[in-house]
């Protein structure tokens, strides 16, 4: 017997099919090791599931302008805003863990949108890329986005805006390169499109690198912003893969 993989999760959870649904579209669900990503895909009534539980996100930093938050992986950004009645600044994607701003002030808001297109924001994350990177690889190719109702897809090409990504890598570990990487601008897609240019995409990248994980290896790290310097540590989940990164300073 076969039943749509939100039903038999609903079953399994005890919890309604719109949660289950959501867990789903979330990309918090498993089955045999593998993310379940269609929520109405036909399974067997005999699968069992693994969810990953979303974590709440932290407050960085906050004062009558801005809230720095450190946001957990498969968590909205746009759930932000109303969690904390503030304004999104910057947003992350919904597989992206890290450091991601609101403003309190309508005023000090435009001001930092200005800053941001401009480039003089500094934004540096940190990526499991796969394979092994031996070297510092600036990535200057521009990108070109096509966004419809299915959600954004990028990709290189000389019909894009300019985008440029400077990879370093910090230590290898089992055909895997712990990286930090800044980018001058904020492309959709940026990191991701780059990685997987240069052929080390990111692990757990199912959209470009087709890469299947237990999450996407891709966290905001730090972001400076006038007088602002905000910082969201790794959470233990890099462990997973290998990476050692307590008391590690990027």
């Amino acid at each position: 017997m076969q039943e749509k993989a939100y039903k038999l999760l609903a079953l399994q959870e005890k919890i309604s099919n719109r949660e289950a649904k959501d867990l789903i579209d979330k990309g918090c669900v498993f089955s045999h090791g593998k993310k379940v990503v269609v929520a109405r895909a036909l399974m067997s009534d005999k699968a069992r599931f693994n969810v990953i539980k979303t974590k709440n996100p932290q407050i960085i930093f906050e004062d009558d302008k801005i809230i720095a938050i450190n946001k957990p992986y498969a968590y909205v950004s746009e759930d932000l805003e109303k969690k904390f009645n503030a304004k999104l600044l910057n947003r992350l994607d919904k597989e992206t863990s890290g450091v991601i701003l609101l403003c309190k002030d309508e005023d000090f808001r435009k001001l930092c949108i200005e800053e941001f297109k401009k480039h003089r924001v500094y934004k540096s994350y940190i990526a499991v890329l796969d394979g092994v990177l031996a070297e510092e690889v600036e990535v200057n190719e521009p990108i070109f986005t096509i966004k419809a109702k299915g959600g954004a897809l990028s990709k290189v090409s000389k019909d894009g805006l300019s985008a440029l990504s400077i990879i370093t890598p910090i230590m290898m570990q089992s055909k895997k390169t712990l990286a930090k990487i800044v980018i001058q601008t904020g492309r959709t897609h940026q990191i991701r499109v780059h990685a997987k240019f240069i052929k080390h995409g990111v692990v757990g990248d199912e959209k470009y690198a087709k890469i299947s994980s237990d999450r996407m290896y891709l966290h905001s790290y730090e972001i400076k912003i006038f007088d602002y310097y905000f910082k969201a540590e790794l959470d233990n989940s890099f462990t997973k893969v290998g990476f050692e990164i307590k008391n590690l300073d990027f």
